[in-house]
């Protein structure tokens, strides 16, 4: 068992970058359907449920420390790649699109949560707050919403398990949709020949990107160390609230930054994906510690309502189509974009077109900077009800 700090994180470190490293290498069918993000999850819960480390107080200070210190950091590396400029290219109707798929989701959750509110415990919707920010986003918004409400990781649990299993049957509900694209389309009367466009322009601009350099990912990493610290030391001097504490407060200053910094020479600068996907893996990895699966007698309940969440959002998204003339892959990634993030939503657009692929990307990105303040939002009408 272990009981030390540094052979903990030591510990998780190698976990997540082992599976990583099989997605990556082996290019397995298992990992277009169960990223390698979600395999960390149940990885690393399934080695907390068996007991491998113990919460002792050199593991329980690492655990702080880290976590506190790198979502800042991931959080504006994440961003620094979400150039607005390039958003508003994809046109009103995709943008609008994307939108729609946000705001259907946060009506799936307030929906599902008015009619079984009363199964839940009295602090569910917290949880439940945290999951919709990263089905407006990403993993990244629901562990910057965690933050923000001081939400326990022994509370997690569940929310790691709908987020886990609900949206892998998604993504492969998603997938499984894109023979009928054709026919969707002509059932809505859609036009895609704007679509094909600005997809074939964004293809040949990632050709161009500057390649990997040393000296490039260790500037990287100490600035977004650095925004990590600025954040800390000027969320302590901003007012508090039941609702907007410092962590809060950290969370928005750290968005802001990332959003400013994407329309500098900074955000050209290659690496940031890298680095803030390895902070990410980390901090996933940090959450599912603290979580146990003896803890998760409730799930199916969980799981249905996950079901419930994503059903209200099909029904929204599928009238909205019918009525605005959208086309399937529109549709198909601006769901995915929410509910799945840089993780998944290009993969969909892969399987109608590679051409494709960098709007799955910047829509994705787009998730990002909205799925923080839309799952706050959420959480506020949850705590209502």
């Amino acid at each position: 068992m272990i009981e030390n700090g540094f052979s903990y994180l030591a510990m998780l470190m190698m976990i997540a970058a082992s599976i990583v490293y099989t997605e990556n290498k082996s290019q397995h069918k298992l990992f277009e359907y169960l990223p390698a993000i979600v395999i960390i999850y149940f990885t690393v819960m399934l080695a907390s449920t068996f007991g491998l480390w113990e919460k002792t107080d050199s593991i329980n200070a690492t655990y702080k420390a880290v976590k506190s210190n790198l979502l800042p950091a991931m959080i504006f590396l994440m961003l620094l790649l979400a150039d607005m400029r390039e958003i508003f290219k994809l046109g009103s109707k995709m943008l609008l699109t994307f939108l729609l798929a946000s705001v259907s989701i946060a009506l799936g959750f307030i929906g599902m949560f008015s009619l079984l509110h009363t199964s839940f415990g009295e602090e569910a919707w917290k949880p439940f707050a945290a999951l919709s920010g990263s089905w407006m986003g990403g993993t990244a918004n629901m562990v910057a919403i965690q933050g923000a409400l001081n939400i326990p990781d022994s509370d997690m649990g569940y929310t790691l398990l709908i987020d886990s299993i609900d949206y892998a049957i998604w993504v492969m509900i998603l997938l499984a949709l894109v023979p009928f694209a054709k026919t969707f389309n002509r059932w809505t009367k859609a036009d895609t020949s704007i679509i094909d466009e600005v997809g074939e322009k964004l293809a040949l601009k990632e050709t161009n990107k500057k390649p990997l350099d040393f000296a490039s990912l260790f500037f990287l990493l100490g600035f977004s160390l650095f925004i990590s610290a600025f954040s800390q030391y000027s969320a302590s001097f901003l007012p508090t609230t039941d609702f907007l504490t410092q962590t809060t407060w950290v969370v928005i200053i750290a968005t802001f930054a990332g959003i400013l910094f994407a329309i500098t020479p900074l955000a050209k600068i290659s690496g940031s994906s890298e680095i803030a996907n390895i902070m990410l893996y980390l901090i996933v990895a940090l959450i599912a510690s603290r979580a146990n699966f003896t803890e998760l007698t409730q799930a199916p309940l969980y799981i249905f309502s996950g079901f419930l969440i994503l059903s209200i959002h099909l029904m929204i998204m599928i009238l909205f189509a019918k009525i605005f003339k959208l086309d399937l892959f529109t549709l198909g990634v601006a769901s995915l974009a929410n509910i799945g993030g840089v993780a998944s939503a290009p993969i969909l657009a892969s399987a109608y077109s590679k051409a494709l692929i960098p709007i799955g990307v910047l829509m994705a990105m787009l998730g990002y900077i909205l799925g923080t303040f839309g799952g706050l939002m959420v959480a506020k009408v949850l705590e209502g009800i």
